[in-house]
């Protein structure tokens, strides 16, 4: 045991220590690629001229430059953009609603499920409606305006162009999807136990009046926090959504979990997932779904894109091997539950970092992110007591931070050539980071805590005791997921 134990230790530590080692080598093979260089035969306005021409992955992001004129429209970024549109949706059901519901008791199964298919209809109409426009319209730095309500200015008018028009339905219908799936994740913290009914409205609240102020921040052309606006206060770097998906719906959820309070029974009666093939399998469709999630937020099929879907995959298969080596050191085998745990959690770290930190780089983000969450999951919520239940906060909150901290650290220059991080350079970009991470965190916090307690008081938070011991399946829908003849 003692010995098993050992061995993982030291894989663990070889791996992280992996990208630490190879960067001294890697660096002086470009010093040599560069003497060599030196001697070419090219004259110095050649190779200013060659320089000038190349394009780094950050101009060839499609937030940094146009790669199509407004006029034009690209074959190659509308199939991309809509796939990763598809494969975003893929991730609120099927993928979180099996991987949610796998993990709640089996009388609750079809609750979760409802709530992630009912959110995709609902937060897509809010959304068309009018939540694009509070989060990408208008030049203020820290609210959007209404300039795209009825989605004006997004679909055919005869005014626009059928370029301009067809790209802004494409960006609009992609962010859209991040729009829905964010507030599903809240629904993990509070599972089991609040009303079908003020679950809706809850989400609608937040996500018009949370989400969407965090959004314009962020990635609103005039937002205070945004990286590529120039007169941005602090320009963090947050290339698929660490602050404006993760950690904004991991605090709400812990503040949700403390103020309905805990499930009947908890911690006293065991509560152990119903169903971890249903689990198994809803990690998977998120891991190849987040491919679009991040990928995606190139805007564009370009180099960007790729950097993003290679990072994302490393430090997803990374989070599974961090996570799964912790449990085999301290309980002797690793489990099914942690594996898809710490995929998820490498996920999350990765989110923020996809577009400006290599693959190499993803590898230690993705073992730090499945440790640091593992410890967040079993023993930080062991030791204060609260009832995350399916560990929304543990993940999503506890990971985008960690993720957002760690762009901060491992941000190429040769990918983001304005914003780097620490290791190369950009000590700096640190206080971007910590305090995009302290905004998004107190503004979500404030606004949650003020919508429940509305809503409280308007309708009531929480189902009542018969209704929760008899499950939400029966008594908040009238169904039962298993009903064998």
């Amino acid at each position: 045991m003692h010995s098993v134990s050992g061995v993982f230790r030291k894989l663990i530590f070889l791996l992280a220590l992996l990208p630490v080692v190879a960067q001294p080598a890697i660096v002086f093979a470009q010093e040599g690629t560069d003497s060599t260089e030196a001697v070419d035969t090219n004259t110095p306005a050649e190779e200013e001229s060659e320089s000038d021409t190349t394009p780094t992955a950050e101009e060839d992001s499609g937030e940094y430059a146009e790669s199509q004129t407004p006029d034009e429209l690209s074959g190659s970024k509308v199939a991309w953009m809509l796939t990763s549109s598809a494969l975003v949706l893929m991730m609120t059901a099927p993928g979180l609603a099996l991987f949610y519901g796998g993990l709640v008791r089996k009388k609750n199964i079809l609750g979760v499920m409802m709530q992630c298919i009912f959110l995709m209809g609902l937060m897509t109409v809010v959304w068309g409606l009018v939540g694009y426009s509070l989060a990408f319209g208008g030049s203020n730095p820290y609210f959007g305006n209404l300039d795209h309500v009825l989605m004006k200015g997004i679909i055919a008018d005869g005014v626009l162009s059928e370029a301009d028009w067809a790209n802004n339905s494409i960006f609009c219908v992609f962010q859209g999807m991040f729009f829905i799936i964010t507030p599903a994740l809240i629904c993990g913290a509070f599972a089991e136990r609040m009303k079908f009914s003020t679950m809706c409205a809850f989400s609608v609240l937040w996500g018009l009046l949370v989400y969407c102020p965090i959004c314009h921040w962020v990635w609103g052309d005039a937002g205070w926090l945004c990286e590529w606006n120039e007169n941005a206060l602090f320009p963090a770097l947050d290339f698929a959504g660490g602050t404006v998906v993760h950690i904004s719906s991991g605090v709400s959820a812990l503040l949700c979990a403390l103020l309905i309070g805990k499930r009947i029974g908890y911690p006293q009666e065991p509560m152990p997932p119903h169903n971890l093939t249903y689990t198994c399998i809803g990690a998977a469709l998120l891991w190849v779904g987040w491919f679009g999630f991040n990928a995606g937020s190139a805007v564009d099929a370009n180099a960007a894109a790729v950097n993003a879907f290679l990072a994302t995959h490393m430090c997803a298969a990374a989070g599974v091997l961090g996570w799964s080596a912790v449990e085999w050191i301290k309980h002797g085998k690793p489990s099914i539950l942690g594996a898809c745990s710490g995929a998820v959690a490498g996920l999350v770290c990765i989110t923020p970092a996809s577009g400006s930190c290599t693959a190499v780089s993803a590898i230690p983000m993705g073992i730090i992110a499945g440790v640091v969450c593992y410890f967040a999951c079993v023993k930080l919520k062991q030791k204060c007591g609260y009832d995350d239940s399916l560990d929304a906060f543990g993940v999503h909150g506890v990971g985008g931070t960690v993720g957002a901290l760690l762009t901060g650290v491992f941000a190429s220059k040769h990918l983001s050539s304005k914003h780097y991080g620490l290791l190369d350079g950009m000590p700096g970009q640190m206080v971007p980071q910590i305090v995009s991470i302290v905004a998004t965190a107190v503004f979500a916090l404030i606004g949650t805590f003020i919508i429940l307690k509305f809503l409280d008081a308007v309708m009531g938070l929480r189902v009542s005791q018969e209704d929760e011991v008899q499950g939400l399946d029966v008594s908040q829908h009238g169904e039962e997921g298993y009903i064998f003849l």
